[in-house]
């Protein structure tokens, strides 16, 4: 008997035979999990979490009884906390029915790529939060002011601020012993000239912030010097809300079935916000408590499981979100622990499912500053967003392409780390295969032997057209079986697949293949976005586009020549197709190191327009034209050549 094993945030899944442990499973599944000890069950250090409930999303029930009872070497190695959360060791417990289990980051064998950086952009200097330093006179019997009256008053007569600033109440429970400590010289941090946030003693220059992009896959954080605006540290990690769901609809469906499913995932969130500002400011030797000012961008989704506002009405007509515009909420009511009486930042939505990310990436590729050049810019994620236009008229529309082009859905899909197939070619005549895994430098089969486990998302678009080019699929996506090859057949499920990589070359020792299943998961992908774009070029009334930015993560590791062959995106002339990294991240940084973004944000999520695309009349018929490769109908003269060249079997 077989049961199905779900690995987060990999994303990796697959059927394992009954009574193998979870360690073997992941061995078996091509997902790397800490256990130096070799499954001696001593290390501890193979920690899993095992979610429980009914998850509609992969048709699972999971649950702790779907394993073999908890050993003593677990209570040796586990403590009472993480017994009471469903911790396991993977090494001891046994498969014995459907489980979905979360691997937390410290037990991850690999971490998992994710791009942090974007590219270098002008910026000015002019953030929410700084420091004044102030000397005061003490209190007497014949001067008995307020220390914080005495306070504001030097900040007005030695700095120019406002005579009505206001102080935070957390900071005013400190302030007489602050000002004692240091006789009455202290170094106040004031945000947006209106309130006090902190008071040290003595002088301190110490000021700095953190910009984050919430993904629905990924998070990325920015530790900045507000002083300077220069980025002193990056970190991401894998969204440790994945183990509720890989989309934003699944994540919606899961608080609505789950009692405590929101809370469960706003606290989710919030633990990996404290982890990476506690992580990263250790690098610097400073505390957590000192990160002053923080801005969040995500889309509408993260934004509400962030704040914890229920999602439910996102994902009803007419999706309207709990709040537009953009919020400053303080620090501590979020549970954030950086500084208490720090506000942090929220960019505004522009409209349903096209968020705070998408204004984020508006504000840093700027195209409402283009005076005459039609700009296409697709933010590629679980959750893909289109902008359109220039700086007379700019257009924004979402869609759903779903975690295929990040590796889930596919049968030997992976994220990005370290063994995952990243780039892939294959011979038109032969049909071998050469390919490139992230972490080895050599592509095979220049290396006999690779790390590979899986296929990442840049390698699953060079997949598809590779595959395309060499005729192994026709423009309809279907395999043609009257090709004999060993490497086109049929797999055990009867079903066409085509042998990426031989079992002796791999690391996980089986056949890693592409099938006709995973070939049509990234035809509804690549079909969704070429639709959106082709909209908003219709409404826009125009039949080209003069550029393409591929903004995120994803987009930046993605071949522009493959993408452009599946039809990802209308035809442009691939010299001005280019990919700007993570765009959301950078507006995030903007945010954070310039107060007059922030209003420019709230100015353009005013005024750019937003296309509802499901709805028109026409768009089964749309999708179904794009699911073809590239196209049914439209042309695309700049790759016609590719094209032609594909061979006739």
């Amino acid at each position: 008997m077989q049961h199905q094993v779900i690995f987060q945030p990999s994303g990796r899944r697959g059927m394992v035979e009954r009574g193998i442990t979870l360690l073997e499973a992941a061995r078996e599944l091509g997902v790397d999990i800490e256990n130096l000890c070799g499954g001696a069950k001593v290390c501890g250090k193979c920690k899993v979490k095992i979610e429980e409930g009914f998850f509609e999303k992969f048709g699972i029930d999971s649950s702790m009884a779907h394993l073999s009872p908890l050993q003593e070497e677990e209570r040796d190695c586990l403590t009472e906390a993480e017994l009471a959360d469903n911790y396991r060791l993977a090494c001891c417990c046994e498969v014995l029915g459907d489980v979905l289990v979360f691997v937390p980051e410290e037990s991850r064998g690999a971490k998992q790529v994710v791009l942090e950086t974007g590219k270098e952009r002008k910026f000015n200097l002019n953030p929410a939060v700084r420091k004044y330093y102030v000397e005061m006179s003490p209190a007497t019997l014949e001067d008995h002011r307020g220390d914080f009256e005495r306070l504001r008053e030097a900040l007005h007569e030695q700095h120019g601020l406002p005579q009505d600033l206001e102080i935070d109440y957390f900071v005013l429970r400190d302030l007489p012993n602050a000002v004692r400590e240091s006789q009455w010289k202290v170094t106040a941090t004031v945000w947006c000239d209106r309130e006090i946030i902190r008071v040290e003693p003595g002088l301190k220059d110490t000021l700095v912030g953190l910009a984050v992009d919430i993904g629905t896959t990924t998070v990325a954080a920015y530790l900045c010097d507000l002083r300077t605006g220069q980025v002193l540290v990056v970190d991401s990690m894998m969204n440790p809300q994945v183990r509720y769901g890989e989309d934003v609809l699944s994540r919606i469906t899961y608080s609505m079935m789950n009692e405590d499913g929101l809370e469960k995932m706003h606290q989710a969130i919030i633990e990996g916000l404290n982890t990476l500002a506690q992580r990263m400011t250790e690098k610097i030797g400073l505390l957590p408590t000192d990160i002053v000012d923080m801005t969040l961008v995500f889309n509408t989704a993260m934004q509400h499981i962030a704040l914890c506002i229920d999602p439910k009405f996102l994902g009803r007509s007419p999706f309207a979100p709990g709040t537009k515009q953009s919020r400053n909420i303080k620090a501590r009511d979020l549970g954030v622990n950086i500084c208490r009486a720090a506000i942090i930042h929220t960019l505004p939505v522009e409209s349903g499912f096209v968020g705070p990310d998408n204004v984020a990436v508006l504000i840093a590729e700027e195209p409402y500053r283009e005076p005459e050049k039609i700009r296409l810019i697709i933010d590629i994620g679980t959750n893909g967003e289109i902008d359109l236009g220039n700086e007379k008229r700019l257009l924004c529309t979402s869609c759903a392409t779903g975690p295929a082009l990040e590796g889930a859905q596919i049968k030997f899909g992976m994220r990005a780390a370290p063994g995952a197939i990243e780039k892939i070619r294959i011979n038109p005549e032969t049909l071998e295969v050469s390919y490139k895994v992230i972490g080895q430098e050599q592509w095979y089969p220049e290396i006999q032997k690779t790390e590979a486990k899986g296929i990442c998302g840049s390698g699953i678009i060079d997949m598809v057209a590779q595959l395309f080019r060499s005729g192994v699929i026709d423009r309809s996506g279907r395999f043609n079986m009257k090709i004999n090859h060993p490497r086109v057949r049929r797999g055990a499920d009867g079903k066409p697949e085509f042998v990426v990589a031989w079992a002796e070359e791999t690391a996980i020792g089986k056949d890693i293949t592409f099938t006709q299943a995973d070939v049509r998961a990234v035809q509804l992908a690549k079909a969704a976005l070429y639709v959106g774009a082709k909209y908003l070029m219709e409404k826009l009334g125009v039949d080209k586009v003069d550029s393409v930015t591929l903004a995120g993560a994803f987009g930046s590791y993605i071949d522009r020549e493959s993408a452009m062959v599946i039809g990802m995106f209308p035809d442009c002339d691939l010299e001005n197709v280019q990919a700007v990294g993570n765009a959301a991240g950078d507006g995030a940084k903007l945010a954070l190191l310039d107060v007059g973004k922030r209003e420019e944000a709230a100015w353009i999520a005013r005024r750019v327009e937003f296309v509802e695309t499901a709805i028109e009349p026409d768009f089964q018929t749309r999708f179904a034209a794009a699911m073809a490769l590239p196209h049914s109908t439209d042309k695309f003269p700049h790759i016609q050549h590719i094209l032609d060249a594909i061979p006739k079997r």
